[in-house]
């Protein structure tokens, strides 16, 4: 099956900074699809690009397999990270506004239904809370009926009842046939949704593919963590990859078995033990670095 959207050989640079350094990608129909990177990978520079707010140095994109038409805006919603809207208004007036910016559009009491806006539909939008205005801004995204969907960081400063929350409304957008391109920080929040990622660093890609894929592919074993007390003997005399790291102690093992039957040989207390198995992050970070980056 053809993509809905594909993306050949992108180079957007400004002078001599290139900010995207050919970038290839392809994207289901009805999937949600994932860029991720540190800050200055180039990851919203990507998706200016395509959504075509910006205009690409060079390289294709390929929306239903011909090049995107006048008709493209009309067909993807965008929600940006920092939306300007007409003050004064509530949230009921701008969903009247936007809908009347489109000529097929969805029916606005599903899509308050949809992204659980009844209870503060008639507040002006400035009042909303972090949670209600993300919310209010996917529902501005959908109110021309996409059928793809464009969301840049969408749960950036949420608490994780309004993160999950989201994620439930964004998984219901997916299930109805919309395909989505999200960027997000957060490690978790990827795995949970996507079905492809693809992690970028310096305008590059530099893996991509499904999630549980990815992290059979790029990291190995599992972590098992035990507090410093737990240790009677100096940690150097033990015969295993360990790293004390506040006061706890990581220990990388490609066989659980072998590495508790060690500790116990040891005299290791076990009964505050913890095993981690690798996720998302520590694929994103082994392929990124852990150093902070502005």
């Amino acid at each position: 099956m053809a993509p809905i959207l594909a993306v050949n050989n992108l180079t957007k640079t400004y002078g001599r900074l290139v900010a995207v350094n050919d970038v290839s990608f392809a994207i289901q129909a009805g999937s949600c699809f994932g860029l991720l990177g540190p800050n200055g990978a180039g990851k919203t520079t990507t998706l200016e690009v395509i959504e075509n707010i910006l205009p690409p140095t060079s390289g294709d994109i390929l929306y239903k397999g011909h090049p995107r038409a006048a008709t493209f805006k009309n067909e993807v919603g965008i929600q940006f990270q920092q939306t300007s809207l007409l003050a004064m208004l509530t949230v009921w007036e701008t969903l009247q506004v936007f809908k009347a910016l489109y000529e097929h559009t969805e029916n606005l009491d599903n899509l308050v239904k949809q992204c659980q806006l009844q209870e503060f539909k008639h507040q002006r939008h400035e009042n909303l809370s972090g949670g209600q205005r993300q919310r209010f801004l996917l529902a501005l995204a959908l109110v021309n009926r996409p059928q793809l969907l464009f969301l840049d960081e969408p749960s950036t400063g949420l608490d994780p009842q309004a993160r999950r929350n989201l994620w439930d409304i964004v998984n219901a957008i997916k299930a109805s046939g919309k395909t989505i391109i999200l960027t997000t920080h957060y490690m978790e929040e990827a795995q949970h949704l996507c079905d492809e990622v693809a992690i970028m660093d310096h305008g590059r890609i530099i893996a991509r593919g499904a999630p549980e894929a990815m992290i059979r592919k790029h990291c190995e074993g599992v972590t098992v963590v035990l507090p410093r007390r737990s240790f009677r003997q100096p940690l150097e005399t033990l015969p295993l990859n360990l790293q004390e790291i506040n006061g706890a102690v990581h220990i990388q093992t490609s066989n659980i078995d072998d590495c508790l039957k060690q500790l116990l040989s040891c005299q290791v207390d076990l009964s505050d033990m913890s095993v981690h198995s690798p996720n998302l992050e520590h694929v994103f970070l082994n392929l990124t670095g852990r150093q902070l980056r502005d």
